[in-house]
């Protein structure tokens, strides 16, 4: 399993939740684009659920609600390039690295600690 070493930045979002079945997962992602907006160093850790929203080919779900890879696809815009993911929820999933819309790093467990300590904030979605 890869590690990540230590980031250190000024927001750290932690995203759970699957793209659909609520509003977690797209409020999450706001808080992002709103604190990189403000200047704030973001990165985004997705885990668990949280894992689907970074694979290709993201629709709208049921009731009308949006995808998230236009969302995705705004991260740079914002210099958000720092995104991670939880490799076991990725297999859990039957997805791998190359399912994923954009870049982003595998995070062992281990990782994670030291990771959430080089934060000045972590918010949870």
């Amino acid at each position: 399993m890869p590690t990540c070493p230590p980031v250190t930045g000024d927001v750290l979002v932690i995203l759970r939740h699957a793209p659909h079945g609520s509003s977690w997962l797209r409020e999450g992602l706001d808080a992002a684009l709103v604190a990189a907006a403000f200047g704030q160093s973001v990165t985004l850790l997705f885990q668990g659920d949280g894992v689907l929203a970074l694979a290709k080919g993201q629709q709208g779900g049921p009731l009308g609600q949006k995808g998230t890879a236009a969302t995705l696809d705004m991260l740079a815009m914002y210099d958000i390039e720092s995104v991670h993911f939880d490799p076991e929820a990725l297999e859990r999933f039957g997805l791998a690295q190359q399912d994923l819309q954009l870049p982003a790093t595998a995070v062992d467990a281990g990782s994670l600690p030291p990771m959430i300590a080089g934060h000045r904030l972590v918010l949870t979605f």
